[in-house]
């Protein structure tokens, strides 16, 4: 079969297989829900205000969100590991999700009692805030991973850990001073969590994604060019240092916009593009679409596993996916020469 048929397939196939689970999530749960109660909602015929209250208040913005954050952060993670050149690189991981999560905890912290899940201007405002947190933790890390014009892959990795571990433990000092109502908010919204998704949470973190995911899609032959090696680059005419700086850009804000509505939810920008680069082949045109896809369905798959397994109580979605995580990480630490 060739490549393109096959990625075809392989698109087709995570397509079907999300619609899957958007089914199931709608219809499933402790109000369980049958497929004509979810067609009479969405084509209005005999509308019911608890039918609707569960389908559009409760269940749509929740599966929707957790699709727009798998999309953002897989493609993130594809973008990252090829920049970087390190099949490890995660932005949880590397610490770029605790450097926006520290600058949204201490927006948090100045702004106490008036962040609310219905207050719009906050809600907003807080993917910016991200933003300036996930460039400073980036700066930092490539700044001391950077060694002889070049960056050294072991330096990231571990830089990355360190400074995220920092910012972890300025996230926890932060969220002690808070009062009550805010620490617990805080503590929820930290171990990556979407129970509390409305449509303006996803009003957030949508422009992101619409100008942010075409800039780094127009640009996914200079990933491929990546593989060269930057002195290759620099003879066929490529102003490198641009380069990263767009795509990396364009990552952090895509991180920071995902980190601002469900908190810290890391391994979907590992897992994510190490799954698309088997099933694909190393074309970034491929990767970066189907690494998109593959992440909505962990995320969507995940926060159903998250709701359900305790119910009627719910676990983070973060721990669950971290769940996962943690063993493919060692996988590839093992399998990866870092």
């Amino acid at each position: 079969m060739k490549k393109g048929n096959s990625f075809i397939v392989v698109m087709v196939s995570g397509v079907l297989l999300l619609l899957f689970l958007i089914y199931v999530c709608l219809t499933g749960g402790i109000y369980e829900l049958t497929i004509q109660q979810v067609f009479s909602a969405f084509f209005r015929l005999n509308p019911s205000e608890d039918l609707d209250l569960v389908v559009f208040t409760f269940r749509l913005p929740r599966i929707v969100l957790a699709m727009l954050i798998g999309l953002g952060l897989g493609v993130a993670g594809a973008v990252l590991q090829s920049v970087t050149k390190n099949g490890l690189a995660d932005p949880g991981i590397v610490g770029i999700n605790s450097g926006a999560g520290a600058a949204i905890v201490l927006f948090m912290y100045f702004f106490q009692q008036q962040v609310t899940e219905t207050s719009w201007v906050m809600i907003m405002l807080m993917p910016l805030f991200g933003l300036i947190g996930g460039l400073v933790a980036a700066l930092i890390i490539f700044w001391i991973s950077w060694e002889n014009g070049r960056l050294d892959s072991r330096q990231f990795l571990l830089t990355g850990i360190a400074i995220g571990s920092g910012f972890g433990a300025f996230i926890i000092y932060l969220s002690l001073k808070m009062n009550a109502q805010d620490f617990e908010m805080a503590t929820v919204w930290l171990s990556g969590s979407i129970y509390s998704a409305n449509w303006l949470f996803i009003l957030s973190i949508l422009p992101w994604l619409c100008i942010l995911l075409p800039i780094i899609l127009r640009k996914s032959y200079i990933l491929d060019l990546f593989g060269l090696g930057e002195v290759s680059l620099i003879g066929l005419g490529v102003s490198v240092k641009k380069e990263k700086a767009i795509l990396l850009l364009s990552c952090i804000g895509l991180v920071s916009a995902s980190v601002s509505v469900a908190g810290s939810i890391s391994f979907i920008g590992l897992i994510a593009p190490h799954i698309a680069r088997s099933l694909t082949g190393n074309g970034h045109n491929r990767i970066l679409p189907l690494s998109g896809l593959v992440g909505m369905v962990l995320v969507v798959g995940a926060d159903f596993l998250a709701k359900t397994v305790v119910a009627p109580a719910e676990i983070p979605v973060g721990i669950v996916i971290a769940i996962i995580g943690v063993p493919y990480f060692v996988f590839l630490l093992l399998k990866v020469k870092v």
